[in-house]
């Protein structure tokens, strides 16, 4: 398929760049596959809408504050964006300006770190070897100190700004039930920030389940499709974590499973697909990576539904709900756009930090 079939057009005040005031007081676009009947609400009325008990799946990543604003010695700005650790305290980071940051080049912030540019790699990124004051023992307890959260681009927030309110995105752009212990996505499971503690209460007193993984979201979630033909396009990997717990969940075949948000679903649909077939060890935690590109017409195996948010035109994201909302049929992305434009008409707010969408 031509990847131009994934473009809609939304309009400019659609995209939200503040969440609503409440996070359980943003709206929800409920979509039944069976009936195609669209109702619309808002998030905190979810538990009227769901039609019996499900295992909830939920990615509990924390998003690490890996935006940094250095200096070279010149003074000129620098900024830098942890990717992924390699050893010790050296990091695959995204340099800016990188073409001014050659190898050996020197960078950092007074009485917090210097960092040595190592090496050039060949999509962009660099490899930086950060030496820290002795008050740190690694480079994530630096940026949870100086860093800030790294919000996408459409959100347009002057974060080196000395106006900029680090607290309220630090608290916005992060679920409720984020583990601390685990400062490991460079990017929100935006899914799940519509969930309160008054919520989930209520929802577990209806005799719903929530079940806990960890899928490191990476930085490719901000990335289009950059191909011509959506099948030629190639996936970047993901790493994720799923306890005992989750897995002895998984292994319940009898309660309807339900995934909160992309990542949550890209997690438990790779595990799944990789044990088609076969008993569930449920003994010991599995760690493994999700490289699994899903787009139609392919078919989900492993929720039976799903909360999302409304994503950006020629997204993977895209490709993955219209595969849920239609199973082995091609007709879910025109089926998910006409859904775009009813949300739209309905002055649904989009992206990271917009509405929602449950499907059932």
């Amino acid at each position: 398929m031509d990847c131009s079939v994934l473009d809609y057009i939304l309009p400019e005040e659609r995209i939200a760049r503040f969440p609503a005031q409440k996070r359980d007081e943003s709206k929800l676009l409920v979509f039944d596959r069976k009936t195609h009947k669209i109702t619309h609400s808002i998030f905190k009325e979810l538990p009227t809408f769901l039609p019996h008990k499900f295992n909830f799946f939920r990615n509990d990543a924390s998003v690490l504050k890996a935006r940094i604003f250095a200096k070279k010695d010149t003074g000129a700005n620098v900024e830098c964006l942890l990717l992924t650790p390699i050893e010790d305290n050296k990091w695959n980071c995204m340099l800016r300006p990188a073409k001014r940051l050659k190898n050996g080049a020197v960078f950092g912030v007074e009485n917090v770190f210097s960092a040595t540019v190592l090496e050039h790699l060949e999509n962009g990124n660099c490899i930086v070897d950060f030496k820290l004051a002795s008050r740190f023992n690694n480079a994530v307890e630096m940026a949870e100190e100086i860093g800030v959260v790294p919000l996408p681009p459409y959100i347009r927030r002057n974060q080196n700004s000395p106006d900029y309110d680090r607290t309220f995105d630090n608290t916005r752009y992060e679920t409720i039930y984020a583990n601390s212990q685990k400062r490991v996505a460079a990017a929100a499971p935006t899914a799940g920030l519509h969930f309160t503690d008054e919520l989930i209460t209520n929802l577990k007193a209806q005799g719903h389940i929530f079940n806990n993984l960890t899928l490191h979201v990476g930085i490719g979630t901000f990335q289009p499709l950059k191909t011509d033909v959506i099948e030629d396009h190639k996936m970047h990997g993901e790493l994720y974590e799923i306890p005992t717990s989750t897995l002895e969940a998984l292994n319940n075949k009898l309660l309807p499973r339900l995934a909160v948000g992309t990542t949550s679903l890209r997690a438990i649909e790779d595990f799944s697909r990789k044990n088609i077939g076969k008993q569930i060890d449920t003994s010991k935690p599995v760690i493994d990576t999700a490289s699994l590109f899903v787009y139609p017409p392919q078919r989900v195996i492993s929720a039976d539904a799903m909360i999302t948010n409304f994503h950006l035109p020629r997204s993977t994201l895209m490709c993955l709900i219209a595969t849920f909302l239609t199973p082995e049929s091609e007709n879910g992305i025109e089926l998910l756009k006409d859904i775009y434009r009813q949300a739209i008409e309905h002055k649904y707010n989009f992206y990271s930090y917009g509405d929602a969408m449950l499907i059932l």
